[in-house]
């Protein structure tokens, strides 16, 4: 079975997730089930359009503008209505639930497309003589608060859009390795790749909107990475643009020769600099794409099954366990409400890609030790249903926070010895904050040394969604902190995740963070708020 190697609709809906073809409403019997449930009711007031929302007033000075257009060309600043609208925050839950209110009040004064990495280091070197914020934008997919500037202290916030930057490098087919722009959205680099026998491999859930530059820089993990790899594996050099100056990074695969700087930039957020080129490992594409479907009794009877795989082999290219409540709800099969029946246990996925008999092989294999370990061959329709549906869970998300839910996602990873400990500490902590809300959780990265949990959690809207969803999120990451999780495995720290950060890397790593960002960024310019609280006066 082929993945489906779907195009990026332009743009990308302002107000949700994704291609605006594909928004819907919940059908009339779901919204009755939720109702009786978990008492969703519709909101009180529709949502606001596009030329509703409330921005502030363009505060960028007219000299600033006018240098900005003279190092990009008049035509790639822009300050229009919409554009400063499609710029506002990420897509997280309360991000969606602020624009949908027609609160733009982080939106940027300006949006500059630079189209070279000159133009980068000109447009940083600009903002910061006249302390103005620079947000780097990908894709506009954070769902941890990462692209609204801290405006404080500054004369203007720009959105600095890498779109342009979109080009196929070149391609050392002898190293295989290819050098990509950071503007090229994942099914672009993709096209672009198959057309020399390549691939990335990395497919996230984010895949049809995210950038390259925007993997790298939240350290991004695929639904493939039991296989491929997670994205800053895949980094084998960069070229980075600082207010500083440029950095050119990796010139071979490994060295001794001192800390890897690489791994500086990589999950950085935009805060130290902008990756303007980006050198990567690919992988021949498979000639085969194999899915199937497990089942098995209890998630902690899949879990120790994953664990075995994950650390004697052989290890799946997708390897993913969903647990009761998901497997029961359907969330594991997304296009597919309903999925299997309640009491079926949990649902594993396991995927191989590969030549054909390479792949094969590997599958039997893993066969043989899952059915050892009681797990039940389900065949290939739940795999590849889930394969035909895995980009599909935001949009439904969407329809769920416009009937009255608020819907969020949240994840993090440990060993696995912890891991038991860190999924009840997750469920009670969102049950202790939101009452009776739905819980679902899945494994969707493994290693020999533990494995991510992610889960996707269903509540009532409250009168106030806003602080409902902060004060639940505030309790689960202590949770996640005190029970020895790391507070994000790939969706990043932005600014919903900062303090957590904080507390799990300690009063000195901080320190040592500012310290990089105050040599790099010394004006302090670059994405401000975001990864690290600047040191107080």
């Amino acid at each position: 079975m082929e993945t489906p190697m779907t195009a990026a609709a332009e743009p990308m809906l302002w107000s949700g997730w994704g291609d605006p073809a594909r928004a819907a409403e919940l059908p009339e019997p779901v919204r009755r089930l939720l109702g009786d449930l978990l008492g969703v009711r519709a909101p009180d007031t529709p949502a606001a359009a596009l030329d509703e929302v409330r921005l502030p007033g363009t505060a960028l000075p007219a000299p600033v503008v006018a240098e900005l257009e003279e190092a990009v060309g008049a035509g790639h600043v822009r300050r229009d209505h919409e554009t400063r609208v499609r710029h506002t925050r990420g897509k997280s839950t309360p991000d969606l639930l602020r624009i949908r209110a027609g609160d733009g009040s982080d939106a940027p004064d300006a949006v500059v497309l630079p189209g070279s990495h000159d133009e980068v280091l000109a447009v940083l070197r600009i903002c910061a003589a006249h302390r103005v914020a620079v947000v780097p934008f990908g894709g506009g997919t954070s769902v941890v608060g990462g692209l609204a500037a801290d405006r404080r202290g500054f004369a203007g916030v720009v959105a600095l859009d890498v779109s342009r930057l979109n080009r196929l490098v070149s391609v050392d087919a002898e190293s295989m390795v290819a050098e990509l722009e950071p503007g090229l959205r994942a099914p672009q680099a993709e096209r672009l790749l198959a057309g020399h026998g390549f691939t990335l491999g990395h497919f996230p859930q984010s895949f049809e909107y995210a950038t390259l530059g925007g993997f790298a820089a939240a350290r991004s993990s695929g639904q493939a990475s039991a296989g491929y790899g997670r994205f800053d594996d895949m980094v084998v050099g960069m070229t980075v643009a600082t207010p500083r100056g440029t950095l050119e990074l990796g010139r071979a695969p490994k060295s001794a020769a001192g800390p890897d700087l690489r791994q500086v930039i990589l999950g950085s957020e935009g805060a130290f600099g902008v990756i303007t080129s980006l050198r990567l490992r690919v992988r021949r594409a498979p000639a085969e794409r194999l899915y199937e479907g497990w089942r098995f009794p209890s998630f902690a009877q899949g879990t120790a099954a994953l664990r075995r795989l994950a650390q004697d082999g052989p290890v799946p290219t997708v390897l993913r366990l969903s647990d009761e409540t998901e497997t029961m709800v359907g969330l594991a099969r997304p296009d597919e409400l309903g999925g299997l029946a309640a009491g079926a246990g949990c649902l594993a996925v396991t995927g191989y890609e590969g030549e054909p008999g390479e792949a094969r092989a590997r599958r039997d294999a893993a066969a043989e030790m899952l059915a050892g370990l009681g797990g039940t061959c389900l065949g290939p329709d739940p795999g590849e249903s889930w394969a035909r549906g895995r980009y599909s869970a935001p949009y439904l998300r969407d329809s769920l926070l416009g009937a009255g839910a608020t819907v969020e996602t949240l994840e993090t990873a440990g060993f696995w010895s912890a891991l038991p400990g860190l999924y009840d500490a997750v469920r009670l902590s969102l049950q202790g904050s939101l009452g009776s809300p739905l819980v679902m959780c899945h494994v969707s990265h493994v290693y020999g040394t533990g494995a991510s949990l992610y889960f996707t959690v269903v509540t009532a809207q409250s009168a106030d969604p806003l602080g409902q969803w902060e004060a639940a999120k505030k309790a689960v990451n202590e949770a996640i902190v005190a029970a020895g999780g790391t507070i994000s495995h790939h969706h990043g720290v932005g600014r919903d995740h900062r303090d957590a950060y904080a507390a799990e890397i300690g009063e000195l790593g901080v320190e040592i963070l500012r310290g990089i960002k105050d040599r790099l960024d010394p004006d302090g310019v670059l994405n401000p708020g975001a990864l690290v609280a600047p040191a107080p006066d």
